[in-house]
């Protein structure tokens, strides 16, 4: 089974490469080259100037004319779920844009890929149970599969299916995190993984074993929201309670005040941000009352173990948990515990989540380690410094968040990236260059204003190089060199901002 590291090596695909089991674009290498090659002065222009770029990357479209939009969607028969409200809600924005419209065929195929293609749904001793791949890789993430169901949570009401499917999501979540509050990604019950030799305490229904703060939060963030939506507290059962007791249980083993905890993890490998320094434990920190998050959620190494977006991430969650504990499960136990915590944590990051930068002043820094060290970067993956108002996190219009977000998307950022085909924020785990799109519609659904909102949609729409779908990352002078062509998340998500848009400012979609 491939690794998410392989996949980057692997996966340089030029071309109409597609989702696995769809057929590739007829036009192939060639119609892709020749529309960036037209195009490539046009698309520089457009971004620089905020204009509308051409319909670059698709063949027959070169000219503006409407064509025929190929179906990248798996036959209706070979579908994973079907779900009558997100299928409505396709029909709605096709019929909003128009048959011609090349935003409305992304959406229509981007969209559903969670559901179309990810998905097992089944019950388990009477109750959902919903096992989620991320695309590619064959495995469960605990933050990946809370990220690909989140867009459809506000239309579960709407189909008693989709609630039950993601009703199911919850149950395996708490399942997973039983098994080990530790680990980021799960097999599908008992099984290999090329994984089982990390010197670490790996199970057989691990897939891998990386601490990561955010694959706690996830599923609370799911929860809740699931909650909120529907007003269904079945999923909030004793299993439940019990793991939300373990979650914070784990979160204060890795504020370390008096040991390092139980978690340690190295791995046998070239590439360094896979494995941990100090041992397996990570670079010293200070116990200030910061959580260590050994691992980023891009599964790559911290340098210092406070990760600060993933901190004011388990703040959120602490609160949630507190919440439900107190309105549902009435646990005031929990919900004091919850609490006090989240007050800690949150006492912690005003004194040492905060730093002077020589060129944008005050602002968030990404990692520290309780010594006023700092490590001033943002990586595309969520959580992250730019999506925190996305999560919840922080206020769009805190003057601290606005200044951190002039900084991530500059370049003193060093994973920003600019050039040709657009601009916006990479990661170590893909390497120089390589612009993320998740990371351009964090850029959108954070956005204060309507440009960032128009000019991501725009730069989305003209680097899915002829494929119909989003990827992990591109090349910023190339779109058709990106990697995984498979990822369900950066799909959904997609879909997600696109529905948002609608919702919210619709008058804009007519102008992507």
């Amino acid at each position: 089974m491939p690794t998410r590291r392989r996949f980057i090596r692997n996966s340089m695909v030029a071309g109409a490469a597609l989702t696995a089991g769809i057929p590739a674009f007829a036009s192939g290498k060639a119609a892709i080259n020749s529309a960036f090659t037209s195009g490539k002065a046009a698309i520089n222009s457009a971004f620089t100037s905020g204009k509308a770029a051409p319909k670059a990357g698709v063949a027959g479209f070169a000219s503006g004319k409407a064509a025929p939009w190929p179906d990248r969607r798996p036959a209706p028969r070979m579908r994973k779920f079907r779900s009558n409200a997100v299928e409505e809600t396709i029909k709605e924005i096709q019929s909003f844009l128009g048959a011609d419209s090349e935003l409305a065929w992304l959406f229509s195929n981007c969209f559903p890929n969670t559901l179309d293609t990810t998905v097992n749904f089944s019950e388990k001793e009477g109750r959902p149970d919903t096992f989620v791949i991320t695309g590619d890789i064959h495995a469960m993430w605990l933050r990946d599969s809370s990220a690909q169901v989140w867009p459809y949570v506000s239309l579960a009401n709407r189909d008693p299916q989709l609630r039950d499917l993601i009703a199911g999501v919850i149950n395996r979540q708490v399942k997973c995190i039983h098994i080990d509050p530790y680990a980021n990604a799960f097999n599908d019950g008992p099984g290999q993984s090329e994984w089982m030799n990390d010197l670490t305490d790996m199970k057989p229904e691990l897939h891998e074993r990386k601490w990561e703060i955010d694959s706690l939060c996830y599923p609370v963030r799911l929860a809740h929201g699931y909650w909120k939506a529907t007003g269904d507290t079945s999923v909030f059962d004793a299993s439940w309670v019990s793991a939300m007791n373990l979650i914070i249980k784990t979160f204060r083993e890795q504020q370390r005040k008096e040991n390092p905890g139980p978690y340690k993890f190295q791995r046998v490998t070239g590439w360094q941000t896979d494995t941990v320094a100090g041992a397996g434990y990570g670079n010293p920190v200070n116990p200030v009352g910061l959580i260590v998050s050994i691992f980023r959620p891009s599964d790559d190494a911290t340098i210092w173990p406070f990760l600060i977006p993933s901190n004011y991430f388990a703040v959120r969650s602490l609160r949630q948990i507190a919440e439900i504990a107190s309105s549902v499960t009435r646990d005031e136990a929990l919900a004091s515990d919850a609490t006090a915590l989240a007050d800690e944590v949150e006492s912690a990051l005003a004194k040492y989540a905060r730093a002077l930068h020589p060129d944008h002043g005050e602002i968030i820094p990404y990692e520290t380690d309780g010594y006023y060290n700092y490590n001033f970067m943002d990586d595309a993956n969520v959580p992250s410094l730019l999506s925190m108002p996305y999560l919840g996190t922080i206020d769009r219009n805190d003057p601290l968040y606005q200044r951190t977000r002039k900084f991530v998307l500059s370049r003193s950022n060093p994973y920003y990236f600019s050039g040709i085909s657009g601009h916006g924020i990479g990661s170590p785990h893909t390497g120089l260059n390589r612009i993320w799109p998740i990371a351009i519609t964090m850029k959108a659904l954070t956005a204060s204003g309507d440009y960032d909102v128009l000019s991501s949609l725009r730069m989305l729409k003209n680097t899915h190089a002829a494929t119909g779908f989003m990827h992990e990352s591109f090349m910023k002078d190339d779109p058709s060199q990106f990697t995984r062509k498979w990822f369900a998340w950066a799909n959904t998500l997609f879909g997600e901002l696109v529905l948002d848009t609608y919702r919210t400012r619709p008058e804009l979609l007519k102008e992507v």
